[in-house]
């Protein structure tokens, strides 16, 4: 710290030599990546033994709040983490989430917009964060480079919900609410739990939790967003019609979640859209699970690897 100019300076210095320490010396570590001038300085790189990528990062306490919240509301209701993981699993077999960074929605953004309709729900399923913030004890407080990360640790002070909605009720109202959600004027905010005006013209709008100025989706651009949308429709068609709730016996087509699974979902999902052919469907979900098991950037902490947390860069 005495022989540079700043702290960011220091981190990007420090990861540059453990880059090239994993790079030189990890056993099994590939694909080294030094992407010292994001907001976030990072080294990426996958371990190709277990499977398992990962991004380091160096003094990035908001970050851990960030995991810490996100495991706190997966352990309220064992809904959360089945949505969550239900979403990804379905952005995935539909392109919507990418591991190469680019314009595509990420999976921290995807578990924000579950958190949120969560939240909206009547009556709501987890609270808002305000509302930890409310409950939160004196040693829950945390203050972190002027970012108020305060909420409540202790489970026990939360109420649980007296909402009874199913699964296939919510992935259903989540598939319609986004469907119809009114992106071009309007921002989600886990914090307050409802929608407030754009600050910015940026497309996706999802106001980072902790860091409030920054938005955690700045990266997705329209293209992505309509994309979203459009599949988000013609799930919630699909799982609307007669048959998508049961199986219609032997040699049905794929139903419930399956249908939603396969890539050419949003092909057959409207009137007058053509079918493409595609192999069969326990393949394919099968293919899908075992990449998601084997992948975690896409299943748990978004970029964190872990947990369902990451930070927009």
């Amino acid at each position: 710290m005495k022989r540079v100019s700043s702290e960011r300076a220091a981190t990007q210095k420090i990861l540059s030599v453990i880059g090239e320490c994993i790079d030189q010396f990890g056993p099994g570590c590939v694909g080294v990546q030094k992407i010292l001038n994001a907001r976030c300085p990072l080294v990426r790189f996958a371990h190709q033994p277990s499977g398992f990528q990962c991004d380091l990062t160096a003094n990035n306490r908001i970050a851990i709040k960030s995991s810490e919240l996100l495991y706190l509301y997966g352990s309220l209701d064992a809904r959360v983490r089945a949505l969550v993981f239900t979403v990804r699993c379905w952005a995935r077999a539909h392109a919507i989430t990418n591991s190469i960074p680019g314009a595509w929605i990420t999976n921290f953004s995807l578990t924000m917009m579950v958190i949120f309709f969560l939240q909206k729900r009547d009556p709501p399923i987890i609270p808002t964060l305000d509302q930890l913030k409310g409950l939160a004890g004196a040693t829950d407080k945390h203050l972190i480079e002027g970012h108020d990360c305060t909420f409540v640790s202790n489970i026990n002070r939360i109420n649980t919900t007296e909402n009874t909605e199913t699964l296939e009720q919510l992935l259903k109202e989540f598939f319609e609410f986004y469907g119809n959600f009114s992106f071009s004027k309007m921002s989600i905010n886990i914090r307050k739990g409802k929608e407030q005006s754009k600050p910015d013209v940026s497309p996706l709008h999802i106001q980072n939790p902790f860091e409030q100025p920054l938005n955690v989706s700045k990266n997705v651009n329209q293209t992505q967003l309509e994309r979203f949308v459009s599949l988000a429709r013609d799930s919630a068609w699909i799982l609307q019609q007669d048959g998508m709730s049961h199986p219609l016996g032997a040699g049905a087509q794929p139903w419930g979640l399956a249908a939603l699974l396969l890539p050419s979902a949003s092909q057959t999902g409207g009137k007058g859209k053509k079918r493409r052919k595609r192999e069969p469907a326990s393949e394919r979900i099968k293919s899908l699970l075992e990449s998601l098991k084997n992948n975690k950037p896409n299943s748990a902490n978004g970029n964190g690897r872990r947990n369902f947390s990451t930070q927009s860069h």
